[in-house]
Order: structure tokens, then sequence, then C-alpha cells
């Protein structure tokens, strides 16, 4: 892929954004909003957006609705009427890649800032992403995705989220990170760098941010995070619902994976390799009766041993979580990493069998989990 477009013209420091200088004037500003069925949480986004500083930055909102039948459309609706500055269109997709790409099409600004209804976000979030973005001349920018859990169960999610027991590390989710990352919670990019690339791809219905920051990455642009740059997500609250939402994206990985033959990160394999090893000794134990010959004696052992070893390091990992966010979380902490790592593992699985049996991507979107989800 060819690199990126030059965009040293567009790197001078807007850190007067805020103070009213007349070069604020020059700062446009598109923030994009996909959603659909949200109307217990539309008020509270809006809110947040409300107490955003913008003193001398030309803003908009562009709300992707996907055909929302809850009453959120008519929420949106008289925002809209009491702010030209929001607008809404429809995703009538219903996922978030095509409502993304419907917002950046409609917007008007050369700046593209990305914003998610289950998210708070600091009254600096938009000024600092922009001034960070035209200072450091990255392809995109953001800061870490804080979690905020609800409820005992939410509380143990939102402490395993910044572990790097539980997502391998990954950059984005250490609040204190600054500098290069392989991908960034939401984004803020200059418009023409994403038509460059293609914007998002619509063949996909999770994983559309990391696939996009993959083909930004390989374009070579530059993705930074700062931790100045302050957002804070609330995820699932019960481990039935983060199952499901890692499962699918375990599962959609692969097809980031088929369509680039590499993936994002290496420790996104690990999940679906743990799961692999033990559906190994499974098959060690159960098929030596049917078909009549046994699996080495070795490989059991190396694979229970592996377990134990995984066992040990869940409990680790939950104390070391636990002293931080609290010991009354430690008993389920145990049970959330282990539901991170075999649902994403699992799904990945399963995405093996589904997408590479499959000739063609056009219609990948059409098979699971077409309802636009956070």
């Amino acid at each position: 892929m060819s690199h990126l477009i030059s965009l040293s013209a567009d790197r001078r420091n807007v850190s007067a954004v805020s103070a009213g200088s007349p070069a604020a004037s020059r700062v446009r500003v598109s923030v994009i909003v996909p959603c659909r069925n949200e109307v217990n949480t539309i008020d509270s986004f809006l809110d947040s957006l409300g107490k955003q500083d913008l003193n001398g930055v030309d803003w908009e909102v562009v709300i992707a609705d996907g055909m929302s039948d809850d009453g959120t459309r008519e929420k949106l609706k008289r925002i809209c009427e009491r702010d030209s500055r929001i607008r809404v269109i429809d995703n009538p997709m219903r996922i978030t890649s095509t409502g993304l790409n419907a917002a950046i099409r409609s917007a008007n600004n050369d700046i593209v800032v990305r914003m998610d209804v289950h998210t708070e976000y600091k009254a600096d979030y938009i000024r600092r992403s922009v001034e960070l973005l035209t200072r450091s001349g990255a392809a995109s920018v953001g800061g870490a995705c804080i979690a905020r859990g609800t409820g005992y169960v939410g509380r143990a999610i939102a402490a395993a989220f910044h572990s790097g027991f539980a997502v391998g590390g990954a950059r984005w989710h250490r609040p204190s990170h600054e500098g290069p990352t392989d991908t960034v919670h939401l984004g803020c990019w200059r418009r023409e760098v994403l038509e460059q690339v293609g914007l998002f791809d619509e063949t996909l219905v999770r994983n559309q941010d990391d696939e996009l920051n993959l083909r930004l990455r390989r374009a070579g642009g530059t993705l930074w995070q700062s931790p100045q740059i302050v957002a804070w997500y609330y995820p699932r609250a019960s481990l039935s619902a983060l199952f499901r939402q890692y499962f699918q994206y375990g599962f959609w990985r692969v097809a980031v994976l088929r369509k680039h033959r590499v993936p994002g990160a290496w420790r996104q394999l690990a999940p679906a390799a743990f799961v692999l090893a033990n559906l190994i000794l499974v098959a060690a134990i159960i098929l030596p009766g049917i078909v009549g010959h046994s699996f080495p004696p070795w490989l059991g052992a190396c694979i229970v041993s592996f377990d134990f070893m995984y066992l040990f390091a869940c409990l680790v990992a939950a104390l070391v979580a636990a002293k931080k966010d609290g010991w009354p979380l430690f008993p389920v902490l145990p049970f959330v990493f282990a539901t991170y790592h075999i649902s994403y593992g699992v799904g990945f699985l399963v995405g093996v069998f589904y997408f590479f049996r499959r000739t063609s991507t056009g219609t990948d979107r059409e098979c699971f989990f077409t309802e636009l989800t956070r």
C-alpha cells in the first residue's frame, strides 16, 4: 500500500483553540456518532457533548441513527430542532461501520472526531484531540479507553479491562500510555486521510476500528495515544454479556485476518491457541475409545500443566487487580479473566471455520451480529 499523503502543512499548533485566537476560526471539526436504540443513554451522552470546551471552533455533530425504534429518534429530533449544528442521518444497514461512513460522507469539516453514546467525555476531549492531531501529524490520535463499571460484576469487568493479563498488554487499555500504539480508542483524523485509506470496511460488523487502524499503519501512518485525551467507557455488567461481546470480537477478528493475511497484533491469537489446546486435550480423552488410537501421553500432560499455569496466572492477576480496585472484587475476577479469554478464543475458532470456507466477503455482514452494538 502506498504511503499516506504528506500532511506537513497541517501540523500547525492549535493550542490557541481554547483561547479564541484568530487561528481558531480555521479549525473546523465534525463529530461523528453511530447510534441505535439508545433511549436510556442518549441524554447523558448529549449532556457530556454539551459540556465540551469548543470556544472558537467551528463544529458540527453528525449522528448516524440505525433506524432506532425505541424513542431515541424522537429525542434526537428535539435536540436537532434546538441546535442546528446537530444533524441526524439514516443508517439503514444498522451496523457501526456503515453508520460511521455515512456520517463521514455527510460531514462538512476538515477534522473528524468519533464519539460513542456509551462513553462519557472530559470537557476538553475534543479540543485535546484536535490539538494533538494537528501538532503531531499522526494519522489518528486518541486516549486510553478507561472503563467505569456499574454493579459488582461490572466493576470487576472494568478492573480486569485494565489488566495486561486480560488484554495482552494492549496499550490503549493503559490510561498512562503516551506515544505510538497499534490502535486507539475511538479516534480523531483528518478527513483526507480517512478518504485516502478508504474509510471503514463495511463488510465488518465488529473490529472495524482495528481494521482501519491496521490499514493506517500499513500505509505508513502513526497512531498516537495521549493520557490528556480522557474518556470513560461503560463496559458490560454481566459475564454473559461480556461473553457475547468478546465472542463477536474474536469471530470478526478472523475476517480482518483473512483480508490482510496478518493479525493487527500477535497477542490477538493467544486466546484461540489456548482454547484450541484444550479442545485437543478433550479429543485426546474421548477419541481413543472411538477410533482405537491413543494420543501421546506427553501431549495431554503438557496441556494439563499449561492449564494449571493459566489458573495460577488468573489468581495472580486477580490479586493484582483486586489490590488496585478493591478486595471484594477478588472472588469474581478469575472468572472475568477466563470469560475474556475463552469467549474471544471460541469466537475466533468459530470465525476460522466460517470465514475460511467462504469465497467472498461481500456478504459477511449478513451472517452474524448485524445489529449496531457498542
